[in-house]
C-alpha cells in the first residue's frame, strides 16, 4: 500500500518523537536527581535507545520507511535510494518530531530538572558531547557509529529476508542500536542522528532550567555533520558490497 506524503511525514514526526521519548527519557531517568531510575546505569540508557528505534520502525516502517533520522534520509537520497523531492519535507518532520519528543521529556521530568544541580547531568538528557573534550574523537565516533548503524539497518530492512519479515528486521535494528550504545557510545553518548542532537540542544538553550549551564554551540556542528557523512558512506558501502 502506498501512503500519501502527508501520512509519511506524520509517521516521521511521530517516529522521531518516540525515539526522543524513549532515548533521552532514559537518560533523564538515569541522570536527573531523585528519579526512580537515578544512577540505574548505562545499560538502562542503551535499552532506551534500542527500544526508541525499534518501536518506530515496527510502527511506521511500512508507512514512511521510518528513517527518523536526517542522516539516513540524506544518505539514501545521495545513493539513489530515496527521491530528492521528499528529502526536505522528511527532514523538517524529523526535526519537529525531535523537538516535540524532547519537550515531552522535559515536561514529564520537570520537577527533577529543578532539583538537579549538575549541569553535565542536565545537558546529557538533551544532547551529546565528547567525554574527553576532543572534537576529533567526537567526529570520528559519530562518523563510524552512524556508518555501522546505516549499514546494519539497510541490511536488515532492504535485503530479501528483511522485506519478507519486516517485524523481525525492525527488532534486529533495535538491537543494533542497543549494541552500538553499549560498545561505541562511551565517548559521546552517542547521537548518530542530527535531529536527536540539534533540536534538544535548541530546547536546552531556550528552556528556563536552573543550573543547566552552556548549550555548547561551538561543537554543535559535529553531531550534525559527522552522522550525515557516516551515513552517506554507509549507504554507499551497502550498495557496493550488498
Amino acid at each position: 500500500m502506498e501512503y500519501t506524503l502527508t501520512t509519511k511525514l506524520l509517521a516521521e514526526f511521530l517516529g522521531t518523537a518516540i525515539l526522543m521519548i524513549f532515548g533521552n527519557g532514559s537518560v533523564a531517568n538515569v541522570e536527573l536527581k531523585n528519579t526512580k531510575g537515578h544512577h540505574a546505569g548505562w545499560l538502562n540508557i542503551a535499552m532506551g535507545y534500542g527500544f526508541g528505534v525499534m518501536f518506530p520502525v515496527l510502527m511506521f516502517g511500512a508507512v514512511s520507511g521510518a528513517h527518523i533520522n536526517p542522516a539516513m534520509t540524506l544518505a539514501q537520497a545521495v545513493n539513489g535510494m530515496f527521491p530528492w523531492s521528499d528529502v526536505l519535507p522528511y527532514i523538517i518532520a524529523q526535526l519537529l518530531g525531535a523537538f516535540a519528543g524532547q519537550f515531552i521529556v522535559f515536561v514529564t521530568y520537570y520537577p527533577h530538572y529543578k532539583e538537579t544541580e549538575e549541569a553535565e547531568a542536565i545537558f546529557a538528557s538533551f544532547c551529546t558531547t565528547d567525554a574527553h573534550n576532543d572534537k576529533v574523537n567526537y567526529f570520528l565516533n559519530e562518523f563510524f557509529g552512524t556508518l555501522v548503524l546505516v549499514v546494519g539497518a539497510l541490511c536488515c530492512l532492504v535485503l530479501p529476508w528483511g522485506k519478507a519479515d519486516p517485524a523481525a528486521a525492525s527488532i534486529v535494528v533495535g538491537f543494533i542500536v542497543w549494541g552500538l550504545v553499549t560498545s561505541m557510545g562511551g565517548p559521546t553518548g552517542p547521537g548518530l542522528n542530527p535531529a536527536r542532537d540539534l533540536m534538544p540542544r535548541l530546547l536546552h538553550q531556550l528552556l528556563p532550567i536552573p543550573h543547566k549551564g552552556s548549550s555548547r554551540w561551538g561543537e554543535a556542528w559535529i553531531p550534525v555533520v559527522a552522522p550525515i557523512c557516516g551515513a552517506i558512506v554507509g549507504a554507499w558501502m551497502f550498495q557496493l558490497f550488498v
